[in-house]
């Protein structure tokens, strides 16, 4: 059966693997940091967290916020806070300034369970949280940061991370990296295609053609002017591959558009935060 290209596949064998090992790891853990991508506040959230992780205290992380205008983002942290019970904090991986809050508040929602240990004639012992969240949302880059070292492997592809590790952070905390969570299955193909935009899904599951163009096509009036001020594409053409090409002069011998070098510039220059701060989601209604 010929493979559709304008759908969005994925058969991650690992994900079913990872989800046993993660389900198993919980009882080690007193609470979860679950880290989300900025851009994605909604669509980068595992959507049956709970059943995942149980009753686990948790504390959300957006991450990758320095891609995004805060005062957008606002009102998805108010949002995020109220569906969920959780404190929702912003984060990056070039500023520290969070440092402090981050832990504080990871060790603060562990001490129930630290107490309970206690009151059976058990010492005290550091705070143990695992770190969860989509492929490349940059759990591992978070790690870092905290540890302030690179104890953790990160790379930019979806799927580094491979194997639980643990890291102490300080006397208090220690943290347990995982390899990144997807659903087994995708049914919402908007979500899978949002996810393909900020490379939380492997490329062999979706063409960049398809994936660059559905990006251009969901931008708002302020994004869509930031890509044509980047690209110096002028109002009266269309936004699309073969003009953001011809303005490139990226062609191929003869004279057409190189549609798949221009998309994989099109990707690659909206991850790397080039063309502008985006948030792709919409708050529901």
């Amino acid at each position: 059966m010929k493979k559709d290209k304008t759908h969005i596949h994925w058969y991650p064998g690992h994900i079913a693997k990872a989800e046993r090992k993660l389900k198993e790891q919980l009882s080690l853990v007193d609470a979860v940091i679950e880290v989300l991508d900025a851009r994605l506040p909604i669509s980068s959230c595992y959507t049956d967290i709970t059943r995942l992780l149980g009753q686990k205290p948790r504390l959300i992380l957006l991450n990758k916020s320095d891609l995004t205008i805060k005062s957008e983002l606002a009102p998805f942290i108010k949002y995020i806070e109220t569906i969920s019970g959780c404190k929702v904090f912003t984060t990056d991986a070039k500023n520290s300034k969070d440092l402090n809050a981050i832990v504080n508040n990871a060790v603060e929602i562990s001490e129930p369970r630290i107490q309970a240990i206690m009151a059976k004639g058990l010492l005290r012992r550091p705070a143990r949280v695992m770190v969860v969240g989509m492929p490349n949302v940059g759990k591992s880059s978070i790690i870092n940061k905290l540890t302030r070292s690179s104890k953790t492997k990160t790379g930019a592809k979806a799927g580094v991370t491979r194997q639980q590790q643990w890291v102490r952070i300080n006397p208090k905390l220690e943290l347990l990296d995982t390899p990144g969570i997807i659903p087994m299955r995708q049914g919402d193909q908007e979500i899978a295609k949002k996810l393909a935009f900020v490379n939380s899904i492997s490329e062999n599951a979706y063409s960049n053609e398809i994936v660059a163009q559905e990006l251009l096509n969901i931008l708002d009036v302020r994004q869509e002017k930031a890509f044509r001020d980047y690209y110096k594409l002028s109002e009266d053409k269309e936004l699309n591959i073969d003009n953001i090409a011809l303005e490139r002069n990226w062609l191929l011998t003869g004279g057409s558009t190189d549609r798949e070098r221009t998309s994989v510039y099109i990707l690659r220059d909206f991850r790397e935060g080039k063309i502008g701060k985006f948030i792709l989601d919409k708050l529901p209604q």
